[in-house]
């Protein structure tokens, strides 16, 4: 683990998640056992459906493995994921800072810096369900076994379809980091240009806080709603510039394109493969709509509504596209960064398809 004494204490944020970690689930180790051993399972049956759906294929001979993790294993490797990612933009925000003894660097050491990341950590480590980890072990598919028992239990749906929904997506990540080999590097490139573009004040700093604040305040006020209240970065919008914003717009489309691809791949399955899907997708999003406000709050000041809007603008594409190109048509995003939709195009399938494959002929009668 990467540790910077001066800046974020990574060993309390992972103490600081675990403590507050809600518990999971009351199972007996038999059920324990049995639901590590089918998500093992099924995390191999899903790989098979996503390639043959998505027609793309592996170029590495050594597929990144499964790994069955608790809340406190996923908090670990998360902790060793965002010391490598947030360590180095942290850094480049104290340094521009007008002194070295700056209100952000006073204000918020590395002790309450590492207790605050522990708590959102602690937030996210109850919710999420699957992650493809790409930073912090070098590629790794992880399952959060309570947290996927915990959630069929709540949404009423059959476990084992539930269980091979959620790993359908999570394949699907693995294998687009798989299959196409320049998107790691992209990726990191991109993170990379973001950290060295930089160039943050306190003053605008302070500035884009109180946006933050007025943002989470309008969207847990009585009578509000998430639609509302518009999409948020939460705290992402503090280290903005406008070349940084550029820079997202490349990172935000990335992501949205990635998230909506693993979105259809679940559904698209069919019924043939998860018979229940249709209802556990219903049932699925009913679920996300239906928060209380501390949560919409958290959500809000960590940016996860913008995460969910990634979904839906990533799914329209990934549809729009196949429904006029075909899966082969739609592949052709794969075939480098001149190929990635840009975040205009997000919203206009046939803008994409027009500029990577050509005007289509006109439909007659």
């Amino acid at each position: 683990m990467v540790n910077s004494p001066s800046l974020v204490d990574w060993d309390l944020a992972a103490r600081t998640a675990k403590r507050l970690v809600r518990s999971g689930p009351e199972v007996t180790p038999d059920e324990a056992a049995q639901a590590v051993e089918e998500l093992l399972q099924l995390s191999d049956e899903a790989e098979s459906h996503v390639r043959g759906l998505t027609r793309l294929t592996p170029l590495t001979t050594t597929v990144p493995a499964v790994r069955i993790v608790d809340r406190a294993g996923w908090i670990d490797t998360n902790v060793a994921g965002m010391s490598k990612l947030i360590t180095p933009l942290a850094q480049r925000l104290v340094d521009n800072q007008e002194s070295p003894s700056s209100a952000l660097t006073v204000a918020i050491g590395s002790r309450v810096t590492g207790a605050q990341a522990g708590a959102v950590l602690s937030f996210v480590a109850s919710r999420v369900l699957g992650q493809y980890e790409l930073f912090g072990s070098g590629g790794e598919l992880l399952l959060v076994a309570p947290n996927i028992v915990e959630t069929e239990r709540k949404l009423g749906v059959d476990p084992r379809d539930f269980r091979l929904w959620v790993c359908l997506h999570e394949a699907t990540h693995r294998l687009q980091f798989t299959a196409v080999p320049w998107l790691e590097g992209y990726l990191s490139d991109q993170i990379g240009a973001f950290v060295e573009a930089t160039d943050t004040s306190a003053e605008a700093l302070r500035e884009q806080l109180r946006e933050v604040v007025r943002s989470i305040a309008y969207a847990v006020r009585p009578g509000s709603s998430e639609d509302d209240a518009g999409s948020s970065e939460g705290l992402l919008a503090l280290i903005k510039s406008p070349e940084q914003r550029a820079i997202l717009d490349k990172m935000t489309a990335l992501m949205s394109l990635v998230e909506g691809h693993a979105e259809y791949v679940m559904d698209e399955v069919g019924p043939d493969v998860v018979p229940s899907v249709a209802a556990i997708r219903k049932r699925f999003n009913q679920r996300r709509k239906g928060r209380g406000p501390l949560d919409r709050i958290l959500r809000r000041l960590l940016g996860l509504e913008a995460k969910m809007q990634q979904y839906a603008q990533g799914r329209h594409f990934v549809s729009g596209v196949v429904d006029e190109v075909g899966i082969d048509g739609f592949n052709a995003v794969w075939a480098g960064p001149h190929a990635l939709p840009t975040i205009e195009e997000l919203v206009d399938p046939a803008a994409w398809v027009a500029r990577v494959h050509g005007p289509r002929p006109a439909l007659t009668t």
